[in-house]
C-alpha cells in the first residue's frame, strides 16, 4: 500500500483553505482531490480548487469592467454522473484586485470531476471571486449546453452590476 500522491499534495492546501474558512460554502465532494496525479495539470487544477486565487493589484482607479469567458466548462451531474458542458461568464468591476487569468482558468477547471449542480457551480464561483477580489460588482453566468431538451442559464449577481452589458445566451 503506497502513498497516494494526489492526497499528499492536496492535504496541506485543504488544511489551509479550511482554516481560512474558504471551504465552508462548498459541498463535500468539491473538496476531494483526484485519486492519482497522472496527467499534466492535474496537480495545478487540484490546488486551484482550494488555494487562494492568484490576484494582482488593480492597475487603475478608473471605473471599468472585466469580462471573462471560459467556454470549455465541464462538471458532473450530481444525479446521473454524466458530464455537463457549458460556458462560465464572469463580469466584474474591480475593486482592489484583479484575478490572474491562468488562476481563473485552473479554478474553473477544478470542477471537472466534481458532482455538482449548475446552481452550485455559479454560486460557488461568485462567492469565491467576491470574497477574494472584493469587486464593486460581480456577475457570474453559467450557460449550460442543452440536455434532454432543457437549456439552463444561471445568473448570480453581487454588488453594483449596473455597468454590465446584457448577456445573450448561447443557442446550443
Amino acid at each position: 500500500m503506497g502513498i497516494d500522491l494526489a492526497q499528499a499534495a492536496i492535504a496541506p492546501c485543504l488544511s489551509r483553505a479550511n482554516a481560512a474558512g474558504l471551504l465552508s460554502t462548498l459541498d463535500p465532494p468539491m473538496t476531494t482531490a483526484p485519486t492519482s496525479i497522472s496527467q499534466y495539470g492535474d496537480r495545478a487544477i487540484a490546488q486551484a480548487s482550494v488555494e487562494p486565487l492568484e490576484k494582482w493589484p488593480n492597475p487603475s482607479e478608473n471605473v471599468y469592467t472585466i469580462h471573462l469567458e471560459h467556454p470549455e466548462f465541464t462538471a458532473l451531474c450530481p444525479r446521473s454522473g454524466y458530464p455537463d458542458f457549458g460556458t462560465i461568464v464572469v463580469d466584474y468591476c474591480p475593486g482592489p484586485w484583479v484575478v490572474e487569468l491562468k488562476a481563473f482558468k485552473l479554478y474553473v477547471n477544478s470542477f471537472r470531476d466534481q458532482r455538482v449542480s449548475h446552481e452550485r457551480v455559479a454560486n460557488a464561483i461568485a462567492d469565491r471571486l467576491w470574497h477574494e477580489l472584493q469587486p464593486h460588482g460581480l456577475r457570474v453566468i453559467g450557460d449550460y449546453t442543452r440536455r434532454g431538451g432543457v437549456k439552463t442559464v444561471i445568473t448570480v449577481k453581487k454588488g453594483d452590476c449596473a455597468a454590465f452589458e446584457p448577456y445573450t445566451a448561447n443557442l446550443l
